[in-house]
């Protein structure tokens, strides 16, 4: 089954290179629901550490599951890279690689842009059911995604969201999509299920189930992006079964652990995932955002093969965006979409 996507920098529509697609989706099958052990087996702590062994750490394994075959077939710039490219001899190395992002990541001139938090396939929506991009909250279910027991469900209710997958061969250093003070940061304990679309389709909300981080940034505050309250969740995935919180002011100089009352620069590094594929979701409270106008029209596009779409039964469809690239502008400034 083919899953396309739209490149943001060319308009083009691209035919996804999918991971292990056939492992993926007997893993996450109907059938396998039906068999609640193995289907929590599957989606484990344990079987996401042993798959991220095999496929990222052992050298010998990573050849045999077509993880290196993969990573060298997917044109990843190595003028990037960050350092000596010839230091990156693991597939592990290459997934937590460093980018010169000052340089092949530019940020837009608006000092109030709201950013893309990652190299990503992104989608964006609403909570509020009137809007033209409610899209029935497939991906996550709020409340859950916060956490059941969180006190920052009511700042985000009926706002809207961006989703960004990340896959194998991506950049997975997060940066900070706004510049604001850190509120709060907590982990939620959940799953490891895959962020592949197929295994996105079938598994109900996934997004809310996995193991996550999440941080409340205040952006109303002095030298901040003002656009109201930002949550930025942090969600593990198959093979991923760390979100290392690596903050720096600077490139990557200094890095430190995000915690309660620090300020957040928008796009500075924030976290590196370890390693595997993995998700980010923001959410935003009501009103205070306009998602980019490209990234509304690409989303409707029809004519887009894709999983999302063939199951959800109406066109959705992601696109490819650059980490630090605009995702939206205070809802005041400019009005993107209706």
């Amino acid at each position: 089954m083919e899953h396309q996507y739209i490149e943001r920098a060319t308009g083009n529509v691209v035919q996804e290179q999918l991971l292990a697609d056939s492992l993926v989706s007997a893993l996450y099958s109907p059938a396998l629901e039906r068999a609640p052990l193995l289907s929590r087996m599957a989606s484990s702590r344990y079987v996401s550490r042993v798959l991220g062994y095999l496929n990222y750490d052992n050298l010998l394994s990573s050849r045999a599951t077509g993880m290196l075959r993969f990573l060298r077939q997917s044109g990843i710039p190595l003028s990037e890279f960050l350092g000596n490219v010839a230091d990156y001899d693991t597939a592990r190395k290459v997934f937590e690689r460093q980018i010169c992002y000052w340089i092949c990541r530019p940020m837009p001139q608006a000092t109030r842009a709201v950013l893309c938090p990652a190299d990503a396939r992104a989608l964006i929506g609403s909570m509020e059911q009137t809007s033209g991009l409610y899209l029935k909250q497939k991906f996550f279910s709020f409340p859950e995604l916060l956490g059941e027991d969180s006190a920052w469900h009511r700042s985000f209710k009926g706002g809207d969201y961006a989703v960004f997958r990340l896959t194998p061969e991506k950049y997975h250093y997060t940066h900070s999509p706004v510049s604001g003070r850190v509120l709060d940061i907590y982990s939620v304990e959940g799953r490891y299920y895959s962020c592949n679309p197929n295994a996105a389709v079938q598994v109900l909300t996934p997004f809310s189930k996995n193991r996550r981080v999440v941080s409340i940034l205040d952006t109303d505050c002095p030298n901040g992006s003002r656009v109201g309250r930002v949550a930025m969740i942090e969600v593990v995935a198959l093979m991923v079964g760390q979100i290392e919180q690596r903050y720096s002011d600077h490139r990557y100089e200094g890095p430190r652990t995000v915690e309660r009352g620090m300020f957040l620069k928008g796009g500075a590094p924030k976290a590196l995932f370890r390693p595997g594929s993995s998700t980010v979701v923001l959410l935003f409270q009501a009103g205070r955002i306009r998602f980019a106008k490209d990234l509304v029209e690409n989303q409707r596009r029809s004519g887009v093969r894709n999983r999302f779409a063939l199951t959800l039964g109406e066109p959705i469809t992601e696109t490819d965006v650059a980490v630090r690239s605009l995702l939206a502008t205070p809802a005041e400034e400019e009005q993107c979409w209706t």
